[in-house]
């Protein structure tokens, strides 16, 4: 069976917030890859629940972070339809993406 591993670095500051976040994938090549931010949800099987981690650096401008938020969304229905041929959770999560889309993208025309 092949084994795949990926590893994170975060770098804190004396209040530990988070300066850099760095990552490395044994099937993404021996470069180190940086990030502004991560979001990471994995479903435990013993408590049954999501456990979740959620970082970013303080750098990270709060335009990008919705962004991500956004297209956070958009994976999460391409995710639910090919996990579970849900159309419909995949559809209200296309949707749900869309108008925080639109919204993100007017808010970034009134700010001009």
């Amino acid at each position: 069976m092949k084994k795949s591993e990926i590893r994170f670095s975060i770098a804190l500051d004396d209040q530990k917030i988070p300066e850099a976040i760095s990552w490395s994938a044994t099937d993404a090549g021996a470069d180190i890859h940086f990030a502004k931010a991560m979001n990471i949800s994995i479903w435990d099987r013993e408590q049954a629940g999501t456990m979740k981690i959620d970082l970013w650096t303080k750098d990270m401008p709060v335009d990008e972070m919705k962004r991500f938020y956004v297209d956070m969304i958009g994976s999460l229905a391409e995710g639910i339809i090919a996990a579970t041929n849900d159309e419909y959770m995949g559809a209200k999560l296309r949707a749900l993406g869309k108008e925080l889309a639109q919204h993100v993208e007017q808010e970034e025309r009134s700010q001009r």
